[in-house]
């Protein structure tokens, strides 16, 4: 599933084409599971509206047009926004792949522009959800999230606060959108893996210093992601995330530490035993 990186991508394929672009042609699949309410309204919420700018909260994208409703979006597992001059949004945990042809495969929706650039949103799995909002950061689903690690993370003190309030393990807090919006799974893993922190570790029991490694490792994984635009193959080679895909039976860190597997919160969860320690007691 695209996570905070892979979407902020997304953000800056679609804010290159559509910012301060009129929109003069919109096409939408017939998918009502995609179109919150079906995909009839669209047309005319969009057409001839221009693009103001194009923003993000953890995984949700809205454009800001001049005038309301305004389109958000939501890529699901395997969404993306794609267009002519852009390389398509790769998910972290897949291999990249060439996708010749335009338009692609799996539009939901295709949007075009005064400049003959065009913008679309594929969906293959048809997990993600195309809405309108009035005022997307008020409303639901964003007004149910928490803050966003790249754009507002709390202090040092307000993030303690916050991780401390929940009882579950600490990958789950992580996890969890109401706590950081945009944090998956290879973030969560990664995070605990930098912290040296075991990630059953309950959140409410975390030390202040804990908490403060919790954070730093958080927002460095954040901003280092999206720096290289999601590109896994620029992200650092000590990451763990290079080697815990596929749940391998044999797989090691950079320095040779055995990386398991388990299923933690309902999500495989890869870690490093002999480095993520409890010191509690509790592992």
């Amino acid at each position: 599933m695209p996570e905070l990186a892979e979407v902020e991508y997304g953000r800056k394929v679609a804010a290159a084409v559509a910012e301060g672009q009129k929109i003069t042609a919109v096409w939408c699949d017939t998918d009502d599971i995609v179109f919150e309410g079906g995909p009839e309204p669209f047309n005319d919420a969009l057409l001839g509206a221009r693009v103001l700018a194009v923003k993000r909260h953890g995984k949700q994208l809205w454009m800001e047009l001049d005038r309301r409703p305004w389109p958000l979006f939501h890529f699901g597992m395997t969404g993306a926004f794609r267009t002519t001059d852009q390389d398509p949004l790769e998910l972290a945990s897949t291999p990249k792949r060439g996708e010749g042809g335009w338009p692609p495969r799996f539009p939901k929706i295709r949007l075009t522009f005064e400049t003959g650039a065009e913008l679309v949103m594929t969906n293959k799995r048809r997990l993600g959800r195309i809405r309108l909002r009035h005022d997307p950061q008020n409303e639901t689903p964003i007004s149910r999230l928490g803050f966003d690690p790249y754009t507002a993370m709390p202090s040092t003190s307000e993030f303690a606060a916050l991780i401390r309030r929940r009882k579950s393990p600490l990958k789950a807090v992580l996890l969890n959108q109401q706590f950081a919006a945009g944090v998956g799974n290879w973030i969560a893993d990664e995070v605990c893996y930098a912290a040296r922190l075991d990630p059953r570790i309950r959140a409410h029991q975390l030390s202040d210093a804990e908490c403060a490694l919790v954070r730093k490792h958080l927002g460095e994984i954040v901003r280092l992601a999206v720096s290289v635009d999601a590109d896994k193959e620029r992200f650092p080679s000590h990451w763990m995330f290079h080697r815990r895909w596929g749940k391998p039976t044999d797989a090691v860190t950079e320095d040779g530490e055995v990386i398991e597997v388990i299923t933690l919160a309902g999500r495989s969860t890869a870690w490093v035993p002999s480095l993520q320690r409890d010191h509690r007691g509790e592992s």
